[in-house]
């Protein structure tokens, strides 16, 4: 008598093959009808209404038996292909990349895939770059410190932007509020002759920021000196640059007791630049930084800076834009402002009195 042999799975062990959980089975597991559970497993905007707990049984259940809802089905649906573009001037550097960890928390949250283009600074791709994730059928664009002068057809936010365009979100920083925190440290601290480092002229936060510095000086009656002014020169994220732009205020011969640099990078240069002519930071020299990158805290000494909250700007950047691509015509606002925060470490004190400083006696 002839055995039957088992029916071969598409794995080839002999085993009965499952057949993948569909939308209907699911919902008639969970009790709920397909078109909630739709809702909830696709993040619609309708779902807002639905109870958490609800929710989270859905998804408990999805993970449970590994449910995938189809990609090109949403997409055709919806007319969307849950894609968002994010334009950066490079992703190696800490400002950047702690804007991305923000944008992707949020987009991985809600389950959108997102390309990223690094423009190095250059016009013709801050040009280009849009027009290529458009052609790629992006919902909507984050632009991360790039000028941005293009009126699209699709949701556009900046993280610090400073152009006015139709249609566009701007997520920006207090900087008046940085510049008093910073300045009005050093100056209760006892410095009077004040170093600054200014950011490169194709950042997008290099003139705002130096105007407001400017202005916080005077209304403290702080006198700045231009021979004390320097500029980062150059794309390259390393220290490297504040290093060079440190030692340019040490060969002016000017004397100072503090500086403030334009990013931490760029104070970590600084740093470098002082130790390596003798001087002592901060005993000689007090350095504050600008961003507050996750390294800030582990350099010897910790550095003291302005810290902007870069990954909650970026998360914001992409909650707005999900808003905008979900309810057209939401959270249009002009600008969202966030607010800076003094973070005080190791690289500041007292200004000296009675000791030397850069300027006024070679090592």
């Amino acid at each position: 008598m002839a055995t039957r042999k088992p029916r071969q799975s598409s794995d080839g062990t002999g085993r009965t093959a499952r057949k993948p959980m569909n939308l209907k089975k699911l919902a008639e597991h969970l009790g709920l009808s397909p078109a909630t559970v739709s809702l909830v497993i696709n993040r619609s905007s309708v779902a807002d209404s639905i109870p958490q707990e609800t929710k989270d049984r859905i998804f408990a259940a999805a993970r449970k038996f590994k449910y995938r809802p189809s990609f090109f089905a949403r997409s055709l649906r919806t007319q969307r292909s849950f894609t968002i573009g994010v334009i950066v001037p490079e992703v190696s550097d800490g400002y950047s990349a702690s804007v991305m960890s923000g944008v992707e928390d949020y987009l991985l949250q809600e389950g959108y895939f997102y390309f990223v283009a690094s423009h190095r600074h250059r016009a013709d791709l801050i040009d280009e770059y849009p027009r290529m994730l458009l052609e790629r059928s992006v919902d909507g664009l984050i632009a991360v410190d790039t000028p941005w002068h293009l009126n699209l057809s699709v949701p556009v936010v900046t993280v610090s932007g400073h152009n006015d365009v139709k249609g566009v979100t701007n997520i920006v920083l207090n900087h008046q509020r940085a510049a008093e925190v910073a300045l009005k440290h050093l100056f209760q601290l006892g410095h009077r002759q004040i170093a600054f480092i200014k950011g490169q002229e194709f950042s997008s936060d290099t003139a705002v920021r130096w105007t407001n510095i400017e202005r916080v000086a005077r209304q403290l009656g702080l006198t700045i000196n231009p021979r004390l002014v320097t500029q980062l020169e150059g794309d390259s994220p390393s220290p490297q640059l504040g290093y060079m732009a440190t030692k340019k205020l040490l060969a002016s011969g000017e004397a100072f007791s503090a500086l403030f640099a334009f990013n931490d990078i760029s104070a970590m240069g600084a740093i470098r630049a002082l130790c390596e002519s003798g001087w002592r930071v901060p005993e000689d020299v007090s350095v504050i930084g600008f961003d507050d990158i996750q390294s800030a805290a582990f350099q010897n000494p910790s550095l003291t800076t302005v810290r902007q909250p870069l990954r909650e700007m970026g998360r914001a950047a992409a909650e707005i834009l999900l808003k905008r691509i979900n309810r057209p015509g939401s959270e249009l606002h002009d600008k969202h402002t966030v607010e800076p925060e003094l973070v005080v470490r190791e690289t500041t004190c007292p200004a000296p009195v009675g000791r030397r400083v850069p300027g006024k006696e070679r090592p």
